[in-house]
């Protein structure tokens, strides 16, 4: 059995009067694709940014590991945090590209935490460095694209020059939200194709959280529910059946059940229980 990468044990997190985590634990293995499911304002987004250490979990919310040590803890980042963090790759739905700066040039702060600051600061990197980025951009099929601003470029392959920069950093951890929400069908399918690649070439462990049930079927392994901040499920992708999807989502189960770009509907099959 593969080692834990990440775990998260009864984490809390309130925005004042609303609970957005609700005593949530998980454990992640090297190697797996784990997909959050869950309606909007679910957590997905919230629990994706504190087990990254972006946010703080509430003083008394709980504990968060990445690769056996201490990430977070009731509310306080470790001292180790920088360390961990270039081990670990986030991935937005927005894409967090600078416009105006090569694609290349964005590809390379991908290196930043482990360049000298000098170099982070001027992005003068060597040769060796460049040709690692290049070598990123051909994998994810964006070398003719290099030297263009990234502002021409269009979402989705924004969002493959993102999954570049992290293939670039070396992440072991990729945490990945809602990276294709934005996109059109076709860069969909290769955005999340390109993610299960890495997964599946490299040992890189991913964390996706997902809008599309089917989506989740399709590429990942286990999902992880998530409803009002609590979570409902985790189990296999395939074992999720419509009346689940309806308990989770409520009136907005028929739009999610369909992959996108497609009419085909999550296949149906007994019914599960939520967990408690």
């Amino acid at each position: 059995m593969n080692p834990i990468v990440l775990s998260a044990s009864s984490v809390n997190r309130s925005y004042g009067s609303h609970q957005a985590l609700r005593n949530v634990s998980l454990e992640v293995r090297r190697g797996e694709r784990v997909a959050l499911l869950g309606a909007s304002g679910s957590g997905k987004s919230t629990l994706i940014r504190c087990l990254c250490g972006l946010e703080t979990t509430d003083p008394d919310g709980g504990r968060i590991e990445a690769f056996g040590q201490l990430l977070q803890a009731k509310g306080r980042l470790s001292p180790d945090i920088r360390a961990l963090r270039r081990r670990i790759g986030v991935i937005f739905q927005q894409f967090n590209l600078v416009g105006r700066l090569s694609v290349m040039n964005n590809v390379m702060t991908g290196l930043a935490a482990e360049a000298p600051l000098w170099r982070a600061l001027t992005g003068r990197y060597d040769q060796t460095d460049q040709a690692r980025a290049l070598d990123a951009l051909d994998a994810i099929g964006l070398m003719p694209q290099a030297f263009q601003r990234a502002s021409t470029l269009s979402g989705g392959q924004q969002q493959r020059a993102a999954i570049a920069r992290v293939l670039l950093q070396g992440a072991e951890l990729v945490l990945a939200d809602e990276p294709v929400a934005s996109l059109d069908p076709q860069s969909t399918h290769r955005v999340m194709e390109h993610l299960s690649a890495l997964n599946r070439e490299s040992g890189m462990t991913l964390v996706v959280s997902l809008h599309h049930v089917a989506l989740a079927q399709r590429y990942c392994d286990r999902v992880v529910a998530l409803r009002d901040g609590a979570l409902v499920y985790d189990g296999p992708s395939n074992a999720l059946t419509p009346a689940f999807l309806q308990n989770l989502y409520g009136t907005a189960a028929a739009e999610l059940l369909h992959e996108p770009g497609t009419e085909t509907p999550v296949s149906d099959r007994p019914p599960l229980a939520l967990a408690a």
